[in-house]
């Protein structure tokens, strides 16, 4: 039996464009939102600006303060380092399991978003590699085969995705992220779990990983 598309409404094609703006950096951690002049901007009446906020509230990409205001998410350092730690279980866990459950399949993945990863590269399409940065890693939650894990890392995968818009630039830090994507996907075609977890370990953990060692550094 076919389904009938069914039109977005409002409240979602409002969600969709300030999670857009948030995860692309267009809006700036902490900086507080103006119902009214996105009302206007997307030229709708406040109310499913309201039930947006409310609904990106729940996703976490927003916090609401009664008598304040709406702001966009803001992390400390200790947060930011939680937040990696949990990303790190998270994907250890998932990387394990895909690969115990078709590590083939899961090679063909990540090798094929790798191209198109090292063209984005050759066009200096930042944004679209960073795209594909967090579309390889939710390959590793797609092919564990365990919808539980994925649906935990959808917790965090937006915050992720919004954080790495902002701290993720750094032509260093995408030379040595685009070498290691490289290593997990020859890691796993050779089904070699202890390397490829090992080099998992070393791009995200917070006290090996690239940007996030900076990122989480307390002030001097």
């Amino acid at each position: 039996m076919r389904t009938i598309p069914r039109p977005k409404s409002l409240t979602e094609l409002v969600s969709e464009a300030l999670r857009d703006w948030i995860i692309s950096g267009d809006l700036d951690l902490g900086s507080q939102l103006s119902e009214a002049r996105i009302a206007s901007e997307l030229q709708v009446s406040r109310t499913p600006v309201r039930e947006a906020i409310n609904r990106l509230e729940m996703e976490g990409l927003l916090v609401v303060e009664p008598q304040r205001g709406s702001f966009v998410f803001s992390l400390e350092p200790k947060e930011l380092a939680k937040l990696c730690d949990a990303r790190l279980c998270l994907e250890s866990a998932a990387l394990s399991s895909a690969i115990a459950s078709n590590a083939e399949k899961l090679a063909e993945r990540l090798k094929h978003c790798v191209e198109e990863m090292a063209a984005a590269r050759e066009k200096g399409d930042v944004p679209g590699y960073l795209k594909l940065d967090s579309e390889f890693h939710q390959i590793l939650l797609d092919e564990s085969d365990n919808r539980f894990l994925n649906d935990a890392y959808q917790a965090i995968a937006q915050k992720m995705s919004a954080l790495r818009n902002r701290l993720g630039r750094h032509p260093d830090h995408m030379a040595k992220s685009f070498r290691e994507h490289i290593e997990i996907c020859k890691a796993v075609a050779d089904k070699d779990v202890e390397k490829a977890l090992a080099i998992l370990t070393a791009h995200i953990g917070q006290n090996e990983g690239s940007y996030w060692k900076v990122a989480t550094s307390e002030p001097t």
